[in-house]
Order: C-alpha cells, then sequence, then structure tokens
C-alpha cells in the first residue's frame, strides 16, 4: 500500500509540475497551426544545395507536429517539391523538438536541458540533411517529384486547404479558434495517452528505483549506444517522452543518456523510417539514421562534458522553476486531467464502436 501511495504521490507531483507548461505549450502550438501551414512550404524547400535543408529544419523545429503528424505533413511537402534533403531536415527536426515540447522540458528537465535539446535536434537534423544531399549528387534522378494534394490527413490537422474565388478565407478570429482547437483536440489527442504514460513510468521510476541504481550503467562507455537502440523503435512524442525523461534524471541516470533518448526516439520510430525509405530511397535512410543516431550520441557526450567542466548541477535544476501560485498550478492540472480524461474516454468509446459494428456486420 506504501508503495502504491509512492507512486500516486510523484505522480501528481509530477502532473502539477508540467500542467501548465504543456498547456501554455499547447496554447502557442494552436498560434503556430493559424499562422504557419505545413502544405505551403514545399515551394520554399526546392532547389539544389544545403539552404532548403537549413530552413526546413528551421521551419520544423518550432511545429508543434508529434512522430505521428509529421509523416503526412512531410509526404505533402516532398510531392509539393521539397528536396530529399530538406524533407529529411523537415522529418528530424519537427518530432525532436517543438513548442509544446520545450515547454514541457523547461517544467520538468530545467534550464540546461530545455536550451541544449533543441540545439541538439537541429544539428541532427541538419546532419542527416547534409548525407542525403551527399548521397543525392552522387545518383542521377529519374524522375523528379511531380507536385500533388499533400498526404496530410486529421492526424497533424492538415484539414481542408483549398482556396479559390468561391470559398472566402475565413476571417482572423475563425482561424484563430480554429488554431486553438487544433491544438486541443489533434494534437492533444496526438500524446494523451503517452502523456499518462510517460508520466506514470516517471513516477514508478522516482519512487521504486534507488537513486544509484541506474547511474552506474549510464557512465559505461556503452550507455549512449544503448539509449539510441532503446529510443530507435519506439513511437513516442518528443512531450511525451519529456516525462518518462525526467524520471531517468532522477533516478540517477545521466543527462547525456538521457539526451540521446529524447533525440532518438521521435525520430526515429519504425513507421518514420518506412517512409523515408518508400519516399527517399535506402541511400537516404542511411544518412538519417547516421545523422540522428550519431548526432544523438555524440550530442550526450558533449552534454557530459559540459557538465561535468561547468559543474552544473541536472538535480537541482529538475523542476527548479515551478514557484508557481499554488492556485494556479492546482487549476492548470485540474484542466489537463479533464481534457486528457475526454480525450481518452472518446478513444476508448470510438475503438468499442468500431467493434461493434465489425461484430453486427
Amino acid at each position: 500500500m506504501g508503495t502504491l501511495t509512492d507512486i500516486g504521490a510523484a505522480f501528481l507531483k509530477l502532473w502539477q509540475e508540467a500542467a501548465v507548461w504543456l498547456l501554455l505549450g499547447l496554447v502557442v502550438a494552436g498560434l503556430l497551426h493559424t499562422f504557419v501551414k505545413g502544405d505551403r512550404l514545399g515551394r520554399h524547400l526546392s532547389g539544389p544545395g544545403p539552404w532548403p535543408a537549413v530552413k526546413a529544419a528551421l521551419m520544423g523545429t518550432p511545429l508543434p507536429l508529434c512522430s505521428c503528424g509529421v509523416i503526412p505533413a512531410a509526404i505533402g511537402l516532398r510531392r509539393g517539391g521539397a528536396s530529399k534533403s530538406a524533407t529529411t531536415a523537415f522529418l528530424i527536426s519537427t518530432p525532436e523538438t517543438g513548442v509544446d515540447s520545450i515547454a514541457i522540458s523547461y517544467a520538468l528537465l530545467g534550464p540546461f536541458m530545455t536550451v541544449i535539446r533543441p540545439i541538439a535536434a537541429l544539428c541532427s537534423a541538419l546532419t542527416a540533411a547534409m548525407l542525403v544531399l551527399l548521397g543525392e549528387r552522387r545518383e542521377e534522378t529519374s524522375t523528379p517529384p511531380q507536385p500533388s494534394k499533400p498526404a496530410c490527413g486529421g492526424c497533424c490537422g492538415g484539414g481542408n486547404t483549398r482556396t479559390d474565388a468561391t470559398s472566402p478565407s475565413p476571417g482572423l478570429g475563425t482561424r484563430l479558434w480554429q488554431g486553438q482547437r487544433y491544438a486541443f483536440t489533434s494534437l492533444l489527442g496526438d500524446l494523451s495517452l503517452w502523456l499518462v504514460v510517460g508520466l506514470l513510468a516517471s513516477a514508478m521510476v522516482v519512487a521504486l528505483v534507488p537513486s544509484d541504481a541506474l547511474a552506474e550503467l549510464s557512465q559505461g562507455p556503452g550507455a549512449m549506444l544503448l539509449m539510441a537502440l532503446v529510443g530507435v523503435p519506439m513511437y513516442i512524442c518528443a512531450s511525451a517522452s519529456t516525462p518518462l525523461a525526467a524520471g531517468l534524471l532522477l533516478a540517477g541516470v545521466s543527462p547525456g543518456a538521457v539526451l540521446v533518448f529524447l533525440l532518438a526516439g521521435p525520430a526515429t520510430n519504425l513507421a518514420t523510417l518506412v517512409l523515408v525509405r518508400r519516399e527517399l530511397g535506402a541511400r537516404a535512410l542511411a544518412g538519417y539514421l547516421t545523422g540522428v543516431v550519431g548526432v544523438a550520441i555524440a550530442f550526450g557526450y558533449l552534454t557530459n562534458a559540459l557538465i561535468a567542466t561547468f559543474g552544473i548541477n541536472i538535480q537541482s535544476e529538475l523542476g527548479s522553476h515551478t514557484a508557481l501560485p499554488e492556485a494556479l498550478s492546482w487549476a492548470a492540472s485540474t484542466l489537463l486531467a479533464v481534457l486528457v480524461f475526454r480525450d481518452l474516454a472518446r478513444g476508448i468509446s470510438r475503438r468499442l464502436g468500431i467493434e461493434r459494428a465489425a461484430k453486427t456486420a
């Protein structure tokens, strides 16, 4: 009984710490969805050379698309004329970080990890894109990609992007509402289950794992590679992986090893790798994996070296900024709980409805 109480207390504490910042991240994500349309970027990301990839990486870094939403968006960019290297940069920088994951990183991981994470994600995207670009230059492109309607479905909240003289564009108020509706329905739906799972796993790590149990393993020579191997096949969003990362840090895992997990997990799930192989080719897939895993491991060692050199106390940074008014913290955590519960209940209801329809068919 005491163990369950400890886990529940740790879960509640992590939930309160994350709620305000995650809600803030979702609001900003909704604003980005209102003013930045992924299906209109393809024409800006075409052409030879590294510049389209640089633009794609910079554009993708703040976008609130998770591992699920980035796939149809990237297909739309590629088929809209984006180069292979630009598509690669977008595929990596977008799910590895975003305004929502930056906000929750600040809430749970502290300032240092919040800064190093997007820098590492950007370097990861650019490195992989340059490797793909080198591969592009070695092979002749027999048939250039033909522009087509972007394949962006409900997962990334694409909606109907057709504009013509007979369908006037909605006003600013309507667009703002649509952006916030997307953030608090589609985007929250992408991460709600994994957010709960991640926070629960983090709470279990905090409550059950001795502080030095994982620390020794994470300092070994194969720790970075081990974290990369764990993260590559996982299907997890940047925001949802953050609570688990916080639990690992609290349990004593080195910040460098945790950073490797945060970078490899969102960018290299199996669905994304299949997409890269199909749309960009085997050579691009090799460059993609090499860039993501190689840079993640390099930044893992760099992170540990910086912490040792400058004497940064990561443990003291975890949650150190959350001196928010208690009323605000409770209100945000309650609102987030209601939204997540509603989303999970709808998902269960839809699944049960599909199963009933299948049985009666």
